[in-house]
């Protein structure tokens, strides 16, 4: 069995474990890992799954207080917004893509020359991943999109990690590197406003130490994603996705299920599941017989 079919046999026993960590168990390069993942992803049809990152230009604008009230006019802009880099890596890939703007295109706000990748990354995507993704990162996109003159990418849903932690969680904070802090896992790189300043003032260094930032980012993001993913009740159905004959997790794809027990709705029985990854779910079909619907009530709608 040569290297590349060695890690397709592990992976169908560990379909969601870390590049790095295949390769180092079997002493096989991440290269390989990521060409036999590619190609056991295309056989059975696994989602492409892109976590992805938007580092942007600040808006320059006159103001005439520090506790202006009301919003700013538009008039007052000097310098509107602009994407300064981005990151992006395909779930359990250890390759972090990513591309940043010039230091003449910092300071002209001048995003043309990294868009079209970013673009074919998304276009490529079954699902893409972000912290805040639906009210910042994707809507950021899909604005330098039009801009640009590039066309919708090709449909895909959207998991929102930020969106998932406010629903299920009360932290005391749902920023992106506070999670990470409580949850003990990777963390973000240190940052503060002067490197967003320096970035758009032609610092090519800053530039560099931004794109090392938001990188780090889509490794955190990974991260909290796989924490969260168990509790999204709301996660795309892999099922869906992967040509398999077998039950599979609707969260994370893996067969290893659990069947144990009811989960019960006014006028459904389910049998109920856990998966190795830790999401819960049910199955589609209710076992209450046709003799018991028959007879059975539910209660009025409030």
């Amino acid at each position: 069995m040569d290297k590349k079919e060695q890690v397709k046999e592990y992976l169908r026993d560990h379909p969601n474990e870390q590049t790095a960590v295949i390769a180092d168990a079997l002493g096989v390069s991440r290269r390989t890992v990521r060409r036999a993942r590619q190609e056991a992803r295309e056989a059975t049809g696994m989602p492409r799954i892109l976590l992805f990152d938007v580092e942007t230009a600040p808006m320059e604008c006159y103001i005439w207080s520090l506790f202006q009230k009301g919003p700013i006019h538009e008039q007052n802009i000097v310098k509107d917004w602009s994407v300064l880099c981005w990151a992006a890596k395909w779930l359990y890939d250890s390759r972090v893509y990513h591309a940043t703007v010039t230091t003449a295109e910092a300071t002209e706000r001048n995003d043309t020359s990294i868009l079209e990748s970013m673009w074919s990354l998304m276009d490529e995507a079954d699902i893409v991943i972000a912290h805040n993704a639906a009210k910042f990162d994707v809507r950021k996109m899909n604005l330098r999109f039009l801009k640009a003159h590039l066309p919708p990418p090709k449909p895909y849903q959207v998991v929102d990690t930020l969106k998932q932690a406010q629903k299920f969680f009360a932290a005391s904070s749902h920023k992106l590197d506070s999670l990470a802090a409580f949850l003990n896992i990777a963390r973000k790189g240190e940052s503060n406003f002067s490197l967003w300043k320096r970035s758009v003032t032609g610092d090519s260094n800053a530039l560099a130490e931004l794109t090392e930032y938001c990188m780090q980012d889509v490794v955190v993001l990974e991260e909290l994603y796989t924490k969260l993913r168990p509790w999204i009740k709301s996660h795309p159905n892999m099922g869906l996705y992967i040509d398999t004959d077998k039950t599979v997790c609707p969260n994370c794809g893996s067969d290893n299920l659990n069947w144990q027990g009811y989960y019960y709705t006014n006028s459904g029985k389910y049998r109920a599941f856990r998966c190795e990854c830790g999401a819960v779910g049910r199955s589609r079909h209710s076992d209450v017989s046709e003799s018991k619907s028959k007879t059975l009530v539910v209660p009025t709608a409030r």
